[in-house]
């Protein structure tokens, strides 16, 4: 992790004035060359600050997410395949909040485009996703930009307890109610 963090700083030191673009176009992208969203706010943190690393983080965040949209509407098998991703991993009946998107994007092992899924499955149109992306965008960027640089200086106990503590959360945010389709629920057993 420590390579793709020390490869992004030195991709934006060379890039001199056009390093907010650069960044932010990397932070776009950075889905197809499989680099952890924590990287990237890391990095944005170290080069730019707090307030700056935190803006331009939004903003590609916000960007590969609103891309991702497009490419699930222009990709219906990549669509069907992220479905039974969501299947197998939360069951058939899981219907995530935008509260508990915004938590599990926290959590650093997650899946970052399988929870836009989960959030754009919950938003009927474009303009209600993009705003529910970039609400939940929010706190994974402020988290990991000002704080990331500290993370890796927790203990393994103080670790557990920041996942234990976001873990309560996705419990506390969860969607009271289920609804079971009458057939599903009435499905005969061979």
């Amino acid at each position: 992790m420590d390579d793709k963090a020390s490869f992004v700083i030195s991709f934006l030191e060379v890039s001199g004035i056009f390093a907010p673009i650069a960044f932010i176009a990397f932070h776009t992208f950075r889905q197809f060359l499989f680099v952890p969203v924590v990287v990237v706010c890391l990095a944005g943190g170290l080069l730019f600050g707090t307030v700056f690393g935190s803006i331009f983080s939004l903003v590609g965040l916000t960007f590969s997410s609103l891309m991702f949209y497009f490419i699930l509407k222009m990709f219906p098998r990549v669509h069907k395949k992220l479905f039974e991703i969501k299947r197998k991993w939360f069951g058939p009946y899981s219907n995530f909040t935008s509260g508990q998107v915004a938590v599990l994007k926290l959590i650093p092992f997650m899946h970052y485009q399988l929870l836009c899924f989960c959030l754009m499955e919950r938003q009927k149109s474009f303009s209600e996703y993009a705003f529910a992306s970039f609400m939940t965008n929010i706190p994974v960027v402020i988290f990991y930009t000002v704080f990331g640089q500290f993370f890796k200086q927790f203990s393994p106990s103080m670790a557990i307890i920041v996942l234990i503590a976001l873990s309560v959360l996705i419990v506390v945010l969860r969607e009271k109610v289920v609804v079971i389709k009458w057939k599903d629920f009435f499905k005969a057993t061979i």
